[in-house]
């Protein structure tokens, strides 16, 4: 099993980086990584301007598949996903959802102690560790790792977590597969500008699909299947997850596309990723019992 040191990241995602391991198809890969502020935030003491945007978000890797060609799809099983014992939470001034009433710099250090965040005296939540940053490189161009895009990338979707299967586009030769920005908890909307920031060791088996042509970026877990888009508004964000999630109904399950838009008015839930990157996230949920019904199996 390969193991990729968190000292080998990259800060984008696209044609110019150079793989650092390479593995067959259905290789198991365990991916350690920094928080998003690249470990440096380690006391109350410490602020956001300490480190500054170059540093946000390093994502471990690239990985090469050997056999993912420009076309096909990277299907990433996430197998276990351990984090750190302590998480930091930053505030940046005119930034996030809270722009106009967070005006000052303020750290916070978050332990983890049996399983849950440590948030206050009054509050302790349950761990609930997600990935925020996985990607494969981007078509044309190196992407940020802040930015979330087709290819993946800064998503902050909470759904991608242990035993979760994020199916990711082929842009280049080999995927290019990275990731990082693990959170021990971060609510939908991530509505300040992080979530519980913290260092990660993540465990994935990449498998090389032929022929699969699902809407990426596309997320299954035990009892729902996702469609994520993101966009530089929300409303249109909204509208290319609901065209992707109605574009696997008719194509994989054979509804037809008035029927498919029906069910999901009744069926599906759109819900927000996040709010606070470049582009905004979303995903449309369906029960993965809707797709049972109709005998599909996901590859």
């Amino acid at each position: 099993m390969k193991n990729i040191a968190k000292e080998n990241f990259v800060l984008t995602l696209g044609p110019s980086n150079k793989a650092i391991e390479r593995v067959p198809s259905g290789s198991t890969v365990v991916f350690e990584s920094f928080d998003c502020f690249s470990n440096k935030i380690q006391s109350e003491d410490q602020t956001f301007s300490d480190i500054g945007w170059d540093d946000v978000n390093p994502a471990t890797g690239p990985l090469y598949i050997e056999e993912a060609e420009v076309g096909d799809t990277l299907k990433v099983e996430i197998l276990d996903l351990e984090i750190g014992d302590q998480g930091a939470m930053t505030t940046v001034p005119n930034a996030g959802t809270f722009a106009k009433t967070v005006n000052e710099e303020r750290t916070k250090i978050i332990p983890i102690k049996d399983g849950k965040a440590v948030f206050n005296e009054h509050i302790s939540l349950p761990i609930d560790p997600m990935v925020g940053v996985i990607g494969t490189a981007a078509a044309h161009e190196d992407v940020p790792t802040g930015t979330p895009g087709d290819h993946g990338g800064n998503l902050d979707c909470k759904r991608v977590q242990k035993g979760s299967t994020l199916y990711l586009p082929v842009n280049q030769p080999g995927a290019l597969l990275s990731m990082g920005d693990a959170h021990s908890n971060m609510g939908d909307g991530e509505l300040l500008i992080c979530g519980l920031e913290i260092p990660s060791v993540t465990t994935v088996k990449v498998t090389v699909l032929k022929g699969q042509e699902y809407p990426l970026p596309f997320l299954v877990n035990d009892d729902s299947v996702m469609a994520i888009a993101s966009a530089e508004t929300l409303d249109a964000a909204t509208v290319k997850a609901a065209e992707n999630m109605q574009t696997f109904l008719v194509d994989h399950l054979k509804m037809d596309p008035i029927e498919a838009g029906m069910f999901l008015s009744v069926g599906g839930d759109l819900r927000v990723c996040q709010v606070v990157n470049p582009l905004k996230t979303v995903r449309v949920e369906v029960a993965k019992s809707v797709i049972e019904s109709y005998n599909y199996t996901l590859q």
